[in-house]
């Protein structure tokens, strides 16, 4: 139990609350005014060390950073990936640390969250509110665990930042694909982005040994992401291996890219360095500027474009969602599910089976010839391309570009 005793302060008669914490050691509270407040106080410690749920106020009394340490661990790799836990470690540091790293963790109230997450979604944006928030919640969650604190002031905040429109999605056509191919210096990674769906870490990713060419399939086992400008290579996204398919007519040009190397070489690149993203002024960009020298309707796109690219060319010819939700490697069906138009009919219509569509038997395999003579020739001859290989002017690109789109882009239509 406890007892309760008065005392005279300078400001009147006010009651001491004595009392057992459950490690049995004393501790009091002071200052009530009225006998009343006391025996209420008391009961409410009595009933929270009968249900296990005390909390010793003195306890309570330290800053957030002395829980962050710990939680910033549990979120180490190989608990997650080395490219999540270095965008919570940013957040914690630019966002998060500099308002709630000092305050003592009995002292911040919901509405002081809620106005810290008011303001911070006028400065940034819904995503880094939302992480910076989901930080601070975690946490505070992890002193409740130590039974610092009853409960998390960061949790049940109302009036988050809604969700925005997002970017708007680019998709292109067969010919369009045929095109920015031919303008790249690696056509081949462009083909497989565009008819595969792979991130671009799985694409960087694959090895020779992940080149089933019988079943004409990658084996997605492996993800390269850069960090901090050094290349990470982990399990793909969703720590899943899956299998991915890839048009037959894609098979020469993937068979070139293995000859000469082990089974341990990187299929894309030089097959021991992997390739890094190039950004707003590498090889891909300016793929996509010389393609829309030549076709001013192709839009603006990152190499991830590619995987809308691939997902709405795969529906446009049959496949179903489910497939193409294995073939991105979506968790939900959800996520694949969202149209994808790629010209004025709609994705929806019926047509003949894609090759992307995982087949059960050969029977259900679509026959298709052999790649053109003439898409085969562009294609060494862009393969061999390198900016500063050789002077530009012995490159009719131009020609190249026609020569490609009219012999490559009929071969993936359906």
């Amino acid at each position: 139990m406890g007892s309760i005793t008065p005392y005279e302060s300078a400001k009147g008669r006010r009651y001491r609350v004595r009392y057992r914490k459950p490690d049995r050691t004393e501790a009091e509270k002071r200052g009530f005014t009225t006998m009343r407040e006391a025996k209420l106080y008391l009961s409410m410690v009595t009933v929270s060390k009968s249900k296990g749920e005390y909390i010793d106020p003195s306890s309570s009394r330290v800053p957030v950073r002395m829980f962050a340490d710990s939680w910033l661990r549990s979120k180490q790799p190989p608990m997650s990936k080395p490219s999540y836990y270095t965008t919570l470690e940013r957040a914690w540091k630019n966002h998060v640390a500099p308002v709630w790293a000092d305050r003592e963790i009995s002292s911040i109230r919901r509405s002081e969250v809620q106005d810290w997450v008011s303001e911070f979604s006028t400065q940034k944006s819904r995503t880094v509110v939302l992480r910076s928030l989901g930080i601070l919640a975690g946490i505070l969650d992890v002193a409740i665990d130590d039974r610092r604190i009853a409960s998390n002031p960061a949790r049940h905040v109302r009036s988050l930042p809604r969700k925005g429109p997002g970017k708007r999605r680019v998709y292109l056509t067969h010919d369009q694909v045929a095109t920015l191919a031919a303008c790249s210096a690696y056509p081949t990674l462009v083909l497989t982005l565009a008819y595969t769906g792979l991130r671009w870490g799985e694409a960087t990713g694959l090895r020779v040994r992940s080149v089933n060419r019988l079943r004409r399939r990658f084996v997605i086992e492996e993800n390269a992401v850069m960090i901090a400008y050094e290349i990470h290579v982990g399990t793909p996204k969703t720590h899943e291996k899956r299998s991915v398919p890839y048009p037959e007519r894609l098979t020469p040009m993937i068979d070139q890219a293995c000859a000469g190397k082990g089974p341990e070489g990187l299929l894309f690149g030089d097959g021991v360095n992997h390739m890094r993203n190039s950004g707003s002024k590498g090889w891909f960009a300016n793929a996509v500027r010389r393609a829309q020298g030549f076709d001013p309707s192709i839009p603006r796109l990152t190499p991830h474009d590619l995987r809308h690219t691939a997902a709405s060319l795969a529906i446009s010819s049959g496949a179903n969602v489910k497939a193409v939700q294995r073939m991105l490697g979506h968790a939900s069906a959800a996520m694949t599910s969202t149209p994808t138009p790629t010209s004025s009919t709609t994705i929806w219509m019926p047509s003949r089976r894609a090759s992307t569509t995982p087949c059960r038997s050969s029977r259900s395999r679509r026959v298709a010839d052999p790649l053109p003579p003439a898409a085969a020739t562009a294609q060494s001859r862009l393969l061999s391309f390198r900016r500063g290989s050789r002077p530009r002017g012995t490159l009719d690109f131009d020609a190249l570009r026609r020569q490609m789109r009219a012999s490559v882009a009929p071969c993936f239509r359906p």
